[in-house]
């Protein structure tokens, strides 16, 4: 079992780079498929999740190579439909693996895939995602842990989703883009990496317009075409390192990025009393004591994150007065707040609200991630805390921070990674 150790205390000074966004390349590389040929993507992030999609891309006939700078090719013309049932394994091991049924849906017309796993956050019904590919034509069953998707043909439609879902917003556009005639999805999510997907697919030959609206309109074609790539910023990603910046008192400088990504974040740690500094491709997070306290509610983009709730939680634990966050979209997201309470902090969750009552100082202990952003708090608390602590629940951390140990130890952190 792997573990962190982190010595806090430490201010992180310096300057970091991005790698391309975890939610993006699990988008993109699964719509490589649908482009017979080679496809060159870079930016690409070492993290488990991107692991486990090799592996199906490769025992679905592809040919995958990747090299240290974040280059990954992708040569799909020997892929066929007779391998699917050999992803099976890695289905169950990850949350996006639900790409591989509305792309292998608009590929061969008929996938059987286990449900997805993924980090315990709460209910993620797959139910949206369905629809829409009824709406396109397809018959799909749910039978003992696992979901077939079939049709004779793939029809253009009119989908509105009940709720805004990112998952689904990009499956059903991967199911649509060889489909007859025009899709049009309605009350889509507008996250970058919906738009990065999107853009990928269009640089293909795809015919897809709205996206980053409430509206994306998809226009079929017959194929698409094999290109090179270069994978968006991780937004949560820089929105986590510039939520440590501001939890250690640092000065941290964060490179090749998108600023207006992370305007909802950068609002919030302005009201803790950071100073964020914007450039054209970077933002530098000054930290300064004492933090303040603040309110903030998660909603899809352009609102604030759910997926850094985690880490500004972390800094409202030490806030002067009481914060509070409001989870709108994941019913789950409190579970890291009993490490923190570990930790000396003091926290009262009723329903879907924390209320975080501002203390002196965090003080090291042994703590767990709980999930994968739950980790990255764990982390942040770890740094701005007195004292070592170890942390386990490695493996979360591992499905999206590519080298996140060694960004923050040359940022000046004391900390270590220890694997068994």
């Amino acid at each position: 079992m792997s573990k962190i150790l982190v010595t806090g205390g430490k201010r992180l000074v310096g300057e970091v780079n991005i790698v391309g966004a975890k939610n993006a390349a699990l988008g993109i590389l699964p719509a490589t498929l649908l482009c017979k040929g080679e496809c060159v993507l870079e930016n690409v992030p070492d993290i488990s999740d991107m692991r486990h999609y090799e592996t199906m891309l490769r025992k679905l006939g592809a040919n995958v190579t990747k090299s240290a700078d974040g280059t990954m090719t992708v040569d799909t013309k020997d892929v066929t439909p007779d391998a699917i049932s050999e992803i099976e394994e890695e289905s169950r091991m990850m949350r996006a693996s639900y790409y591989m049924i509305g792309t292998l849906l608009g590929l061969f017309k008929d996938v059987r895939l286990p449900l997805p796993g993924g980090c315990d956050i709460g209910a993620r019904p797959i139910d949206q995602h369905i629809k829409g590919f009824k709406a396109l034509g397809a018959t799909v069953d749910l039978k003992e842990g696992y979901i077939h998707a079939y049709a004779d043909k793939l029809v253009g439609s009119r989908v509105y989703f009940d709720v805004v879902s990112v998952g689904a917003t990009i499956n059903v556009m991967l199911g649509a883009v060889l489909a007859e005639g025009t899709t049009t999805l309605e009350n889509v999510a507008k996250e970058p990496h919906v738009v990065d997907v999107a853009n990928f697919l269009n640089k293909a030959g795809a015919k897809i317009v709205g996206a980053g609206t409430d509206v994306i309109k998809i226009t079929g074609v017959k194929r698409l075409n094999p290109v090179s790539y270069c994978v968006v910023a991780d937004q949560i990603t820089t929105g986590t390192y510039m939520v440590a910046a501001a939890a250690t008192n640092g000065d941290v400088t964060i490179r090749n990025i998108i600023p207006e990504h992370l305007d909802s974040i950068s609002a919030k740690l302005r009201e803790m009393g950071a100073e964020v500094i914007e450039d054209y491709d970077s933002l530098r997070v000054i930290g300064h004591t004492p933090l303040l306290p603040t309110k903030l509610k998660t909603l899809p983009y352009p609102g604030f994150p759910t997926d850094l709730q985690q880490p500004m939680g972390v800094l409202m634990c030490v806030a002067k007065g009481q914060s509070a966050i409001t989870e709108t979209i994941f019913e789950n997201r409190f579970k890291y707040v009993d490490e923190l309470v570990k930790m000396g902090a003091s926290v009262i969750v009723a329903g879907n609200t924390a209320v975080f009552n501002g203390v002196d100082k965090l003080t090291g202990c042994p703590i767990r991630a709980t999930d994968l952003r739950a980790g990255a708090a764990m982390i942040i608390a770890a740094l701005m805390a007195e004292g070592t602590s170890e942390i386990t629940g490695v493996e979360f951390i591992d499905r999206g921070y590519d080298n996140i140990v060694n960004d923050l130890k040359n940022l000046g952190a004391d900390i270590e990674r220890i694997d068994s």
